[in-house]
Order: structure tokens, then sequence, then C-alpha cells
């Protein structure tokens, strides 16, 4: 179904600000050109009222790197969920126990944005960046989010019933991850804890000693 009252301007702008991928990426005027597809007197134009509103920088070499406003924004959308001073604690003590990596995702559309997390301290690990988009359909925090969110999508009634999922080497073929659901104070689904890591670490015992506690952690989370 096509989308109506679509503003091409606007469209072409977010394209340019969906051309950054890593913190503190600066591109350049011929790769943002390269990237989006568009003319660079378009890219120019538009970048003018990007950096004009604080969503853009321009550095003195020429090159383009993300403005302040978006971290204000992202800000504000993270208020919207359960907030920093809640969950970090929690993740901190799930690392502890587990002594991987530990995250908190939420549902956008068909992504999963990973909102807070705290990447463990052993020399490998499963490593990714607050604020990263991944598929939705794959990995254990995606499979969990998708069953507490679409009753009839595959699998979901059994997630349900056991209150948690584990993925191995689904999304990457090293990693394993182990999701149990957060509920806000309505009951309604607000995000899901993980515990991600080496699918070689993430053997029976691990799992055995870890999914208690997750559990635990997460019905003391509250928004």
């Amino acid at each position: 179904m096509a989308i109506k009252n679509r503003v091409e301007a606007v469209e072409r702008a977010l394209t340019i600000l969906d051309a950054f991928e890593e913190p503190g990426q600066e591109i350049s005027l011929a790769e943002l050109s390269e990237r989006t597809g568009y003319y660079k007197s378009t890219i120019l134009r538009l970048c003018g009222s990007l950096e004009r509103f604080g969503y853009l920088l321009r550095q003195a070499d020429g090159r383009f790197r993300l403005g302040v406003r978006l971290w204000q924004l992202g800000s504000l959308y993270r208020k919207e969920f359960l907030p920093s001073a809640v969950v970090r604690p929690a993740l901190a003590r799930l690392r502890e126990i587990s002594d991987e990596t530990a995250s908190f995702y939420v549902r956008e559309g068909d992504h999963r944005i990973c909102l807070y997390r705290l990447n463990a301290n052993q020399p490998i690990r499963h490593h990714l960046e607050e604020g990263e988009r991944l598929p939705l359909r794959n990995g254990a925090a995606g499979r969990l989010l998708l069953a507490f969110t679409e009753q009839h999508h595959p699998g979901a009634p059994e997630i349900r019933e056991a209150g948690f999922t584990i993925s191995l080497g689904e999304r990457d073929p090293d990693i394993a991850a182990i999701a149990v659901p957060v509920f806000d104070r309505s009951g309604t689904i607000a995000g899901a804890l993980t515990v991600s890591g080496l699918k070689l670490r993430f053997d029976q015992e691990m799992c055995d000693r870890c999914l208690p506690e997750m559990k635990r952690i997460a019905g003391e989370i509250h928004g």
C-alpha cells in the first residue's frame, strides 16, 4: 500500500542521516553522494538545512558528522522507555553474574534497538554499541520481542509459556544469547533483557546458572 502525504525533500534529508552507520563517523560529500545516489548539489542544499538545525556538523576539511541535536532526540527517545537509572544497575548485576555482555532491547517496527548495554570484560566478547539496530526476526532478543508483541507469530506460545528464549548462532554463527521479557507496571512488555557472548561458552551449566537470576532481575525492573 502506498504511503500518502510523503515529502520528497524530507525523505532525502533522512536518507542522508541514515548514511551514518557508526559512532563518530565522518563522511565526505563524495561518499554521501555514493551512498545516497543524490547529486552533490542536492546533498549540499539538504546538509545546509540539517546543519542549521543541529542534525549535522561540517568539519573544517568538508567532511560531515552527526550533530548534537540527534543526541538530544535520542535522550528524549530513551525517556519514553525504562530510564537508565533503572536498567543500568540491572545490567551490571547480570554482567557480574554471567561474565558476559548484558543488554536491554526494545522493539521499533521490524527492528530491535539496543537501548542499553554493558559489554563484557572478556578479551573476546560480543560487542555492540548502544543505539544499534538489529533484525527483529533472528536472535534471542528479537524472537522474544516478537513472541510478546505478535501472539500468532510461529513459536510465540512456547516462548511466552517458557518466559525466555535462547539463540545459538542465529545472527552471528559464533554468538549465543539468552533473553527474558521485562514488563512495565501495566503488564505490557517493555523490552528484552539479554546476556550474550561466544557460543562456545554458553553450555548448559552457564544457562542454568544465569536464567533464574535473569528472570529475577527482570521481575524487579519497572517503569
